[in-house]
């Protein structure tokens, strides 16, 4: 049974640990990080060939007082070593530690490198992957959620980043957005609508951990090719939070509506409706873009829309 949580002294103890962060080892302030020299070629440029097929390292935090409030977090981690994977899981304060820990790691041993944080966490996987852009290095995948409001914006070396958090939320409510220039996938999941969900248990949801513990695992298959389409979703309240990793641009035929493209792609018309602002379920003009959301695994072919029937 989970604890009954005081969420006016749990947004205290938030607020102290940003403090915090200017004062463990005097290292990891928000406002100290240095300017980024690497050049957006170098950082678009696809993963090194020694990382072909290798297994992903993942590095994950845990909030303020992650032992009391990020526990879901150490279960993911249990869940990914389950599965194979080399997985860790640290408080946020060594943030910068453990980022030049990863650096010699990735330097003796290349991999994909996966980083997956919850609040103040959260946070540490967006700063980590700006540390690893400052030394050259990709980020395969990045995962924060319901990440603290000071997260920056996702760097250009982040080859799929996944943001999960609730917009209302005092203690989270990061919406974290792609610099200028991003070309990687993106996708921005809000539960806000979810009664259910809290910045307290968010993290421990089954249904986020095992579609993560998935993404992970499709690294060494998954392709990461150009054409990508950032996706913004608030999911409706009875909707399944179902992840996917950015969006792909479709292109409507005669007779096509929202609704004929969402049942040819198998996603629910609220997504395709809410990608796609000012359509509606009438006909589309024959070429209209309509961003359709995608997972990069499996792949499955989804066959080209058919015309809808008068």
């Amino acid at each position: 049974m989970e604890r009954i949580i005081n969420p006016a002294r749990v947004a205290a103890v938030l607020a102290g640990a940003l403090c915090l962060l200017s004062l463990v080892g005097g290292r990891f302030d928000p406002a100290a990080a240095q300017p980024i020299t690497t050049s957006a070629e170098a950082l678009i440029s696809p993963l090194p060939p020694t990382t072909t097929g290798a297994r992903a390292r993942a590095y994950l935090f845990r909030g303020a007082l992650g032992p009391f409030f990020s526990r879901g977090i150490d279960r993911l981690t249990e869940k990914l070593k389950d599965a194979g994977i080399t997985a860790n899981v640290y408080e946020f304060t060594i943030c910068r530690l453990i980022a030049e820990q990863a650096i010699k790691e990735y330097r003796e041993n290349p991999a994909p490198i996966v980083l997956i944080g919850h609040s103040m966490g959260g946070f540490c996987a967006v700063k980590f992957a700006e540390i690893l852009e400052a030394e050259g290095i990709r980020a395969a995948l990045v995962v924060a959620i319901d990440p603290a409001h000071v997260t920056p914006d996702v760097p250009l070396n982040v080859d799929r980043f996944i943001n999960i958090f609730l917009s209302k939320s005092v203690l989270g409510g990061g919406d974290v957005k792609p610099k200028p220039g991003y070309q990687g996938h993106y996708a921005s999941f809000d539960l806000s609508l979810h009664d259910e969900v809290s910045h307290i248990n968010i993290e421990k949801l089954d249904t986020v951990q095992q579609q993560l513990v998935t993404k992970v695992l499709q690294l060494a298959a998954a392709k990461v090719e150009g054409g990508t389409v950032p996706i913004r979703c608030l999911v409706p309240a009875k909707a399944d939070i179902d992840l996917w990793d950015s969006g792909m641009a479709v292109f409507a035929r005669p007779g096509d509506s929202l609704q004929s493209i969402a049942s040819a792609y198998r996603v629910p018309l609220w997504s395709v409706m809410q990608i796609n602002k000012g359509a509606d379920r009438t006909a589309l003009v024959p070429g209209e873009r309509v961003v359709v959301p995608r997972h990069l695994e499996p792949l499955v072919e989804a066959s080209a829309p058919q015309s809808a029937k008068h």
